[in-house]
């Protein structure tokens, strides 16, 4: 997407911590046999004693678990894991398996890109091994400076799979999105990033339950790190990452979950913009994204979010599915992590600003839940220190989520200071930045409505 502006200021880089291996392990049930063990994805040398290893377990290919743990020296790789997660899941159990059991429908997958050519071909050879039974898959070329992206989709061209290629001359994540659901022929549209790996069964599992509930509007999934091997990427995942935990969820704006006082408005736990999924008439009606918010403008991010609380609040339901799991390339260096944690801030009260903006009949509700959101706000950009020096450093921590290598308070691994005064300076950002945008887009309405239409 178009590049941003890095955020004034940018914090010098903590001592770096010990690379960690993400790998798989699949065992034949909780405390079962080892089935397989290696690493996560290939290319990349097998996982050796003395290791850090972050491992996505499985149960008969299921996923269902993370953990982390160093392996002794001497010892087998694939039984050290083995250890942990049997532990793991004898203190967890299970979570409960999935129960869409009807036809995927026909889907659209959409992945908007700028100038990635290289990132898009890894996305897009596992995005043409998926088990789904029909499906297409649209590139959107936003505001292009070459010809690399077309020239790559042009590859793809005889595949059983149709790959098509469209381009969106306006910069922006948002708009970009939108001129990929004005192109699908879907019923569903399903959306992923140019630097993710998607598991052969992620389109399946993201799409069946449509199938099974008409009142869904909505599914996300879940998103593990591709690579831990630096600083940035490691500090990033013990801050909270993406994933979303093993527990499928369904939200319904008739019974608002007792657990989340805030809902609708923490969007930001029901899913993110690199593993989503709409029903496209759903998606449609409540206006697509909003093209003054997300990445390629000066919202800098929030547009999965504002997509997220529009469809809920048409009266749709949304639905977390763990099975559909997308490996994500985070970013390696330091000033992306610091372009992220501003973007993080930014992005989340631009996305509110545009939904009072578009969806003024929200604002009561959100008045009424504000002092609270902002003591959310303080406690997801909280500081973290350093481990003290007298303390045995842990190398990751259990919840319930899954295992993490640190998450917030548990002083495993640093989250700086300067980060969190980066996000929070980001939030007091956003508004204006969502307003600076909307000036830019003026007049720019979804490519699916008929032309005169006013947009909000």
């Amino acid at each position: 997407m178009t590049p941003q502006p890095p955020p004034p200021a940018a914090p010098a880089a903590p001592a770096p911590p010990t690379p960690i291996r993400v790998a798989q392990l699949d065992l034949a049930g909780p405390d079962g046999e080892v089935v397989s063990f290696g690493p996560a994805l290939p290319p990349a040398a097998p996982i050796e004693s003395g290791d850090d290893v972050y491992a996505l377990v499985r149960v008969h290919g299921r996923p269902v678990a993370t953990v982390v743990c160093t392996v002794p020296a001497g010892k087998n790789p694939a039984d050290a894991v083995a250890a942990h997660a049997r532990a793991r899941l004898a203190r967890t159990g299970l979570p409960a398996a999935p129960d869409a059991t009807g036809t995927p429908p026909r889907t659209s997958v959409v992945v908007a890109t700028r100038e990635r050519a290289d990132q898009l071909a890894r996305a897009l050879d596992s995005l043409l091994e998926q088990d789904h039974p029909d499906y297409e898959i649209v590139v959107v070329d936003n505001a292009p400076a070459t010809t690399a992206t077309r020239d790559l989709v042009e590859k793809y061209a005889h595949r059983d799979v149709p790959v098509r290629y469209v381009t969106e001359p306006v910069p922006g994540l948002a708009i970009a999105h939108n001129r990929g659901v004005a192109a699908a022929d879907g019923e569903i549209v399903a959306f992923t990033d140019d630097d993710v790996i998607a598991d052969p069964q992620w389109l399946t599992a993201l799409t069946r339950p449509f199938a099974d509930d008409p009142r869904l509007g909505c599914t996300t999934g879940l998103i593990l790190p591709a690579l831990l091997g630096t600083p940035a990427q490691i500090l990033l995942e013990s801050h909270g990452g993406f994933a979303k935990g093993f527990a499928a969820k369904t939200y319904d704006p008739a019974l608002p979950p007792a657990d989340e006082p805030l809902f609708p408005f923490t969007a930001g736990s029901f899913g993110s913009g690199a593993n989503m999924a709409f029903r496209a008439a759903a998606l449609r009606a409540a206006g697509g994204f909003d093209p003054a918010t997300g990445t390629g403008t000066p919202a800098r991010g929030g547009d999965d979010l504002y997509a997220f609380v529009s469809v809920l609040a048409a009266g749709h339901r949304l639905r977390y599915s763990p099975e559909a799991l997308v490996w994500h390339h985070h970013r390696e260096t330091w000033q992306d992590l610091t372009n992220q944690a501003y973007g993080y801030g930014a992005g989340l009260t631009a996305y509110l600003t545009a939904l009072l903006v578009r969806h003024p009949s929200l604002l009561p509700s959100l008045l009424r839940k504000l002092p609270r959101g902002l003591a959310h706000a303080r406690t997801i950009t909280a500081h973290r220190d350093s481990v003290p020096a007298d303390t045995q450093p842990r190398p990751h921590r259990d919840s319930g989520a899954g295992a993490v290598p640190g998450a917030h308070g548990t002083h495993d691994y640093p989250w700086p200071r300067q980060l969190s005064k980066l996000e929070r300076r980001g939030m007091l950002a956003g508004p204006l930045g969502y307003a600076r945008a909307r000036r830019r887009v003026r007049g720019v309405r979804p490519p699916w409505e008929p032309r005169g239409k006013e947009q909000p």
